[in-house]
């Protein structure tokens, strides 16, 4: 499916907001029509019937009688992406199909942010983001319905045109109530109601993103150093990701050092480095270059807080340290 572009009520703006607002229209267009015609395919309930005459001893069949029944009013519920990860926001699709010849006024729908239960509290994985609600109408951009951010979230006032159809579309915040283990995923479903409707529910599941999630801190000592004394960096190198990052990943630390080091010493994770084998290094211009892959971080490990059901990251760590003299 074609990616829809963020638009978070001033989260990340693109540099070209134009570009980006007609590509998205045209997105939410193109998506509308197509899953018309898929929730048409979904919708429509195949039936068949054949008579039968009999006479005497003769017995004689009609042909099959094939029709379909399809309901009124359908819905679709779709995630631009299919995975998540901590803090990102996830883009919704909500498609709203009209068979029927009248059109349904004053509908509402509601979504529950992923909710589920912990214990005996409820819990939503997702904060929606005020300001993101799009409503078409048959690929026409309409006024902002109302919207109450929840939990649940709840847009009201919507008109879905005999024979059309209606897009929403909305972004929800990954918060610290999601997990984020690997297989982990959330499913959020929402509810399409209104005068003279029955209910419609969808649902969507996005899963934890799987991969390594590393991050970088430098620090120097001793600060100051004497002329000709003995400098150390140390990298602290931390995986908050749910796969660990292995030899295959093939990590490449890269650093130039400024004052130039001369005689180095390197150890990782307590382990030394070999020149040639684990590192390059070029005395004329400072750079370090480790070999891919030398640089492996396990896992992260999640934990959810008993009381409030909050997940915590505990990173993987790995260290390096490289000294050399000024």
């Amino acid at each position: 499916m074609p990616v829809i572009p963020s638009y978070g009520g001033g989260r990340g703006k693109s540099r070209n907001a134009v570009t980006e607002s007609v590509n998205f229209l045209k997105t939410v267009i193109y998506y509308s029509k197509s899953k018309y015609n898929e929730r048409i395919q979904k919708y429509m309930a195949r039936f068949t019937n054949q008579a039968q005459l009999r006479y005497g001893n003769e017995i004689t069949n009609s042909n099959i009688a094939v029709g379909e029944i399809t309901e009124v009013l359908s819905a679709t519920k779709t995630a631009v992406r299919d995975t998540y990860g901590q803090n990102e926001n996830v883009t919704y699709v909500i498609s709203i199909v009209n068979s029927g010849t009248t059109a349904f006024n004053g509908i509402t729908v509601t979504d529950n942010l992923g909710e589920y239960l912990f214990n005996t509290r409820e819990l939503t994985p997702l904060t929606y983001i005020p300001g993101t609600v799009k409503y078409y109408a048959n690929g026409i951009l309409q006024a902002t319905p109302a919207v109450t951010a929840g939990p649940p979230l709840t847009i009201t006032g919507i008109t879905v045109p005999a024979g059309g159809n209606v897009t929403l579309t909305y972004e929800a915040e990954v918060n610290s109530y999601a997990p984020l283990a690997a297989e982990a995923s959330i499913t959020n479903t929402a509810t399409i109601a209104g005068a003279g409707v029955t209910p419609v529910t969808v649902s969507e599941t996005v899963n934890a993103a799987s991969g390594p999630l590393l991050t970088i801190t430098k620090s120097v000592s001793p600060v100051p150093v004497t002329e000709n004394g003995t400098l150390t960096y140390t990298f602290l190198i931390q995986n908050l990701g749910n796969t660990a990052a292995d030899a295959a990943t093939g990590v490449v630390i890269t650093d130039t050092f400024n004052p130039v080091l001369e005689n180095l010493t390197v150890n990782f994770n307590g382990t030394a480095w070999a020149e040639g084998t684990n590192y390059t290094y070029d005395t004329t211009t400072g750079l370090f270059t480790g070999t891919a892959g030398g640089i492996t971080v396990p896992a992260a490990t999640y934990t959810q807080d008993p009381v409030t059901g909050a997940w915590g990251i505990n990173p993987g760590v790995s260290t390096l340290v490289i000294s050399g003299t000024v």
